[in-house]
């Protein structure tokens, strides 16, 4: 078992261990507040579950509009400067929001969260496929899902009592976990950009997205995606306050159901991902929406801490399928030239679930019952689910079947 370690680890180059150990640092302090916020901002503010929606709606607006922006400059300028950008924002942002109290502030401060937040993901995405060649992206991709997940295992677990105690001290946690990650990635983590070169086989590209739009195969794709993720959103962020308001379900209890998604990757994820990258993309997809749904459409048959876990084991199954798949799906399809653009319109599926999700599910709650969340993330998972399939069948794709690799012991 040890020497399998050290070959997976020898594998990968340095500069891809500090993501892996920075993301786990960030992950954890970041995990102790998000998992409770919609409980936070509706108790603290005292406004209904759908203004707490659009709070979260507003917050991945503010995403889109920079996101479309992060991708020319981690093409043009460099993928480090905008991570940094976006993890010192996110500090300082968590230290503000432990003061805020009405809900003024909150609508500037979800604003400047959503604005810097997703920049990190695209830079760091196109950090990666610059360093690890086509054929390992999809267990690269895994490996940091398991890094993240591993600091969402620690951090809601102990969240749970420390927001009991004091909201206060895990956004100074959650601030300071940040700040620790934005240091590392400023002085130990190099420019991975691609060099431009003008050759006859690599056609010169503008600084704006033309060629991307101009990929149907790969819109069409992002789409379908948006509404895999629309399902998974649903279920992370609207559970904990359907749980509390109405089954009296605690954050500290909570917490480790966050913990289980999170172990449930760090566990399996990398060795899910080594069989999911044997077979076409858009099929695996299709079999990792359907989990999707099974998982939020579930919770409508749950009432307690042990019925909304198995839920959570569903969704987080159809999440290890999914999101290592559409990331090395995305990093494959890019020319390097434009591969920040290209991860910029994939985060853009993130950021549209993000904020049309939760706005559906509290207008379904709060319009029609508690429980019809849970069945329009199941329309939405099995929407996706037969999308993949159409798109499988009839849409022309330039990587839709992983590279060939040998196996590995």
């Amino acid at each position: 078992m040890l020497d399998r370690i050290k070959r997976v680890a020898a594998g990968y180059p340095r500069q891809f261990w500090l993501l892996f150990w920075g993301m786990l640092i960030s992950a954890a302090g970041g995990s102790m507040i998000w998992p409770f916020l919609t409980i936070y901002m509706r108790q603290r503010l005292d406004i209904p579950l759908t203004t707490v929606a659009l709070l979260l709606t507003l917050n991945a607006a503010a995403g889109l509009a920079t996101t479309t922006v992060a991708g020319p400059a981690a093409d043009r300028f460099g993928r480090k400067g905008v991570m940094v950008l976006s993890l010192a924002a996110n500090s300082a942002t968590m230290l503000a929001m432990s003061s805020a109290d009405t809900l003024q502030p909150w609508v500037i401060l979800m604003a400047i969260s959503g604005a810097f937040g997703p920049l990190f993901s695209v830079g760091s995405n196109s950090m990666v496929a610059d360093l690890i060649e086509p054929e390992r992206r999809g267990s690269a991709y895994a490996l940091l899902r398991m890094s993240n997940n591993l600091g969402v295992a620690i951090g809601p677990s102990v969240g749970g009592f420390v927001t009991a105690t004091s909201y206060a001290l895990a956004f100074y946690i959650a601030a300071g976990a940040n700040a620790i990650f934005t240091l590392l990635v400023l002085f130990l983590v190099a420019e991975t950009v691609p060099q431009k070169q003008a050759t006859s086989d690599q056609p010169q590209t503008d600084g704006g997205y033309g060629q991307v739009l101009r990929d149907r195969p790969f819109l069409a794709f992002c789409g379908v995606y948006t509404l895999a993720v629309m399902a998974h959103v649903l279920l992370m962020v609207l559970l904990p306050v359907y749980a509390k308001e109405n089954f009296g379900v605690p954050e500290s209890q909570y917490g480790f159901i966050m913990a289980a998604n999170a172990a449930m990757v760090v566990l399996f994820q990398y060795a899910t991902t080594r069989v999911t990258e044997r077979y076409h993309h858009l099929p695996v997809l299709a079999v990792g929406s359907l989990f999707l749904a099974l998982g939020t459409g579930s919770v409508a048959l749950g009432w307690n801490f042990p019925t909304f876990l198995v839920s959570m084991v569903l969704l987080t199954i159809g999440e290890m399928i999914v999101v290592p798949t559409s990331t090395a799906l995305t990093a494959n399809l890019a020319p390097p030239a434009t591969r920040g653009r290209y991860m910029s319109v994939y985060s853009l599926t993130w950021g549209i679930g993000f904020g049309i999700g939760p706005v559906i599910g509290g207008f379904l709650n709060d319009n029609l019952a508690p429980v019809a969340i849970w069945y329009g993330g199941l329309v939405m998972g099995l929407a996706a689910a037969t999308g993949f399939v159409l798109l499988a069948r009839g849409l022309p794709s330039r990587e839709t079947k992983p590279t060939p690799t040998r196996a590995q012991s």
